[in-house]
Protein backbone atom coordinates (compact mmCIF):
# COMPACT_ATOMS: atom_id res chain seq x y z
CA UNK A 1 0.00 0.00 0.00
CA UNK A 2 1.09 3.44 -0.81
CA UNK A 3 -0.13 6.59 0.00
CA UNK A 4 -0.24 9.67 -2.39
CA UNK A 5 -0.37 13.56 -2.11
CA UNK A 6 -3.62 14.81 -3.16
CA UNK A 7 -5.37 11.72 -1.71
CA UNK A 8 -6.12 10.09 -5.07
CA UNK A 9 -3.99 8.19 -7.20
CA UNK A 10 -5.88 8.47 -10.06
CA UNK A 11 -8.17 11.31 -11.21
CA UNK A 12 -11.21 11.75 -13.35
CA UNK A 13 -14.73 9.68 -13.49
CA UNK A 14 -15.25 6.44 -15.22
CA UNK A 15 -15.00 6.74 -18.74
CA UNK A 16 -17.44 4.32 -20.00
CA UNK A 17 -21.16 3.19 -20.53
CA UNK A 18 -22.94 0.19 -18.67
CA UNK A 19 -20.71 0.54 -15.01
CA UNK A 20 -21.24 -2.58 -13.47
CA UNK A 21 -21.97 -4.18 -16.45
CA UNK A 22 -19.37 -6.86 -15.36
CA UNK A 23 -21.44 -8.58 -12.22
CA UNK A 24 -24.58 -9.54 -14.96
CA UNK A 25 -22.61 -10.50 -17.60
CA UNK A 26 -24.30 -7.98 -19.86
CA UNK A 27 -21.69 -5.91 -21.91
CA UNK A 28 -23.07 -2.53 -23.69
CA UNK A 29 -23.65 -2.46 -27.08
CA UNK A 30 -20.57 -1.48 -29.03
CA UNK A 31 -18.22 -2.99 -26.80
CA UNK A 32 -16.59 -6.36 -27.62
CA UNK A 33 -16.93 -8.90 -25.07
CA UNK A 34 -14.04 -11.51 -23.15
CA UNK A 35 -15.42 -14.13 -20.76
CA UNK A 36 -12.81 -17.04 -20.00
CA UNK A 37 -13.05 -20.12 -17.09
CA UNK A 38 -10.50 -21.84 -16.00
CA UNK A 39 -10.69 -24.75 -13.94
CA UNK A 40 -8.35 -24.26 -10.80
CA UNK A 41 -9.17 -27.56 -8.46
CA UNK A 42 -11.65 -28.81 -6.06
CA UNK A 43 -12.84 -27.99 -2.59
CA UNK A 44 -13.91 -24.79 0.13
CA UNK A 45 -10.08 -24.53 0.86
CA UNK A 46 -9.04 -23.81 -2.66
CA UNK A 47 -12.04 -21.14 -3.35
CA UNK A 48 -11.03 -19.59 -0.32
CA UNK A 49 -7.01 -19.53 -1.12
CA UNK A 50 -8.01 -17.77 -4.55
CA UNK A 51 -11.25 -15.38 -3.32
CA UNK A 52 -8.79 -14.43 -0.43
CA UNK A 53 -6.05 -13.37 -3.22
CA UNK A 54 -8.42 -11.62 -5.76
CA UNK A 55 -9.88 -9.62 -2.44
CA UNK A 56 -6.24 -8.47 -1.51
CA UNK A 57 -4.67 -7.51 -5.19
CA UNK A 58 -2.20 -10.87 -4.90
CA UNK A 59 -4.05 -12.06 -8.33
CA UNK A 60 -2.20 -8.74 -10.13
CA UNK A 61 0.73 -8.90 -8.42
CA UNK A 62 0.97 -12.40 -9.50
CA UNK A 63 0.06 -11.54 -13.23
CA UNK A 64 3.03 -9.03 -13.27
CA UNK A 65 1.42 -5.81 -12.98
CA UNK A 66 3.14 -3.43 -10.89
CA UNK A 67 0.01 -2.21 -8.86
CA UNK A 68 -0.43 0.96 -6.64
CA UNK A 69 -3.35 1.71 -4.81
CA UNK A 70 -4.51 3.13 -1.27
CA UNK A 71 -6.19 -0.02 -0.06
CA UNK A 72 -4.76 -3.07 0.63
CA UNK A 73 -8.07 -5.03 0.29
CA UNK A 74 -10.37 -4.72 -2.83
CA UNK A 75 -13.52 -2.35 -1.68
CA UNK A 76 -15.90 -0.37 -3.93
CA UNK A 77 -14.45 2.96 -4.86
CA UNK A 78 -11.06 1.88 -4.17
CA UNK A 79 -8.83 3.25 -7.10
CA UNK A 80 -5.67 1.20 -8.53
CA UNK A 81 -3.35 1.80 -11.18
CA UNK A 82 -1.76 -1.38 -12.54
CA UNK A 83 1.38 -1.14 -14.72
CA UNK A 84 3.07 -3.05 -17.49
CA UNK A 85 6.37 -2.84 -19.80
CA UNK A 86 9.33 -1.41 -18.65
CA UNK A 87 10.97 1.94 -18.28
CA UNK A 88 10.02 4.35 -21.03
CA UNK A 89 7.56 1.60 -22.39
CA UNK A 90 5.43 1.06 -18.82
CA UNK A 91 1.84 1.68 -19.48
CA UNK A 92 -0.21 2.91 -16.55
CA UNK A 93 -4.09 1.62 -16.45
CA UNK A 94 -5.98 3.54 -14.05
CA UNK A 95 -9.26 1.60 -12.71
CA UNK A 96 -11.71 2.36 -9.72
CA UNK A 97 -13.36 -0.68 -8.25
CA UNK A 98 -17.47 -0.90 -9.18
CA UNK A 99 -18.65 -3.46 -7.41
CA UNK A 100 -17.22 -6.21 -5.10
CA UNK A 101 -18.40 -9.74 -4.15
CA UNK A 102 -17.09 -11.31 -0.60
CA UNK A 103 -17.46 -15.18 -0.08
CA UNK A 104 -19.88 -15.93 1.45
CA UNK A 105 -20.54 -17.68 5.15
CA UNK A 106 -21.11 -21.73 4.65
CA UNK A 107 -20.32 -24.34 1.98
CA UNK A 108 -22.31 -24.14 -1.92
CA UNK A 109 -22.46 -22.81 -5.40
CA UNK A 110 -21.10 -19.19 -4.94
CA UNK A 111 -18.81 -16.79 -6.32
CA UNK A 112 -16.13 -13.75 -4.89
CA UNK A 113 -14.14 -11.36 -6.83
CA UNK A 114 -15.06 -7.84 -8.01
CA UNK A 115 -14.96 -6.05 -10.82
CA UNK A 116 -13.37 -2.51 -11.72
CA UNK A 117 -13.58 0.09 -14.30
CA UNK A 118 -11.66 2.39 -16.62
CA UNK A 119 -10.44 5.84 -15.96
CA UNK A 120 -8.66 8.45 -17.80
CA UNK A 121 -5.63 7.72 -19.08
CA UNK A 122 -6.29 3.75 -19.35
CA UNK A 123 -5.20 2.65 -22.89
CA UNK A 124 -8.70 1.18 -22.75
CA UNK A 125 -12.37 2.20 -21.93
CA UNK A 126 -14.51 -0.80 -20.46
CA UNK A 127 -14.52 -3.04 -17.29
CA UNK A 128 -12.98 -6.29 -15.93
CA UNK A 129 -13.90 -8.65 -13.68
CA UNK A 130 -12.23 -11.58 -11.89
CA UNK A 131 -14.31 -14.07 -10.27
CA UNK A 132 -13.65 -17.26 -8.23
CA UNK A 133 -16.46 -20.15 -8.37
CA UNK A 134 -17.71 -22.90 -6.23
CA UNK A 135 -20.38 -25.19 -7.56
CA UNK A 136 -22.20 -27.51 -5.72
CA UNK A 137 -19.79 -30.42 -6.71
CA UNK A 138 -16.84 -28.57 -4.92
CA UNK A 139 -15.10 -27.63 -8.53
CA UNK A 140 -13.42 -24.51 -8.34
CA UNK A 141 -12.92 -22.20 -11.63
CA UNK A 142 -11.42 -18.83 -12.30
CA UNK A 143 -13.80 -17.02 -14.63
CA UNK A 144 -12.50 -13.30 -15.70
CA UNK A 145 -14.91 -11.39 -17.79
CA UNK A 146 -13.99 -8.30 -19.52
CA UNK A 147 -15.37 -5.43 -22.31
CA UNK A 148 -13.89 -2.63 -23.76
CA UNK A 149 -12.98 -0.45 -26.57
CA UNK A 150 -9.45 1.43 -27.10
CA UNK A 151 -9.36 4.90 -25.41
CA UNK A 152 -8.12 6.48 -28.81
CA UNK A 153 -6.73 6.60 -31.84
CA UNK A 154 -3.15 5.55 -30.77
CA UNK A 155 -4.43 2.79 -29.06
CA UNK A 156 -7.17 1.75 -31.88
CA UNK A 157 -4.03 2.63 -34.75
CA UNK A 158 -2.17 -0.95 -32.71
CA UNK A 159 -5.50 -2.86 -32.42
CA UNK A 160 -4.08 -5.89 -33.23
CA UNK A 161 -1.04 -5.66 -30.62
CA UNK A 162 -3.87 -4.13 -28.17
CA UNK A 163 -5.57 -7.57 -28.61
CA UNK A 164 -2.47 -9.54 -28.25
CA UNK A 165 -1.73 -7.73 -25.25
CA UNK A 166 -5.15 -8.24 -23.73
CA UNK A 167 -4.91 -12.34 -24.29
CA UNK A 168 -1.68 -12.02 -22.70
CA UNK A 169 -2.32 -10.66 -19.07
CA UNK A 170 -5.54 -12.79 -19.49
CA UNK A 171 -2.85 -15.82 -19.43
CA UNK A 172 -0.67 -14.21 -16.47
CA UNK A 173 -3.92 -14.03 -14.20
CA UNK A 174 -4.71 -17.20 -15.12
CA UNK A 175 -1.42 -18.59 -14.37
CA UNK A 176 -1.68 -15.99 -10.92
CA UNK A 177 -5.11 -17.97 -10.14
CA UNK A 178 -3.91 -21.28 -11.04
CA UNK A 179 -0.13 -20.46 -7.91
CA UNK A 180 -3.20 -19.08 -5.54
CA UNK A 181 -5.08 -22.11 -5.80
CA UNK A 182 -2.08 -24.30 -5.69
CA UNK A 183 -1.27 -22.52 -2.67
CA UNK A 184 2.09 -21.54 -3.72
CA UNK A 185 3.91 -18.36 -1.94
Amino acid sequence: MSRHPGGRIARGGLNYPGIGSTEHGQAPQGFPCLVSRTYLGDGPDTYQRVARGILTWELQKRSGLRVRTDFDEVVPGARVVSGFGVGPFRINAPCEVVWVRRPAAGDGPQSAGFGYGTLPGHPERGEEAFEVEIDAAGTVSLKITAFSRHANVFYTAGGLLARAAQRHITSRYIEGARQLAAGES
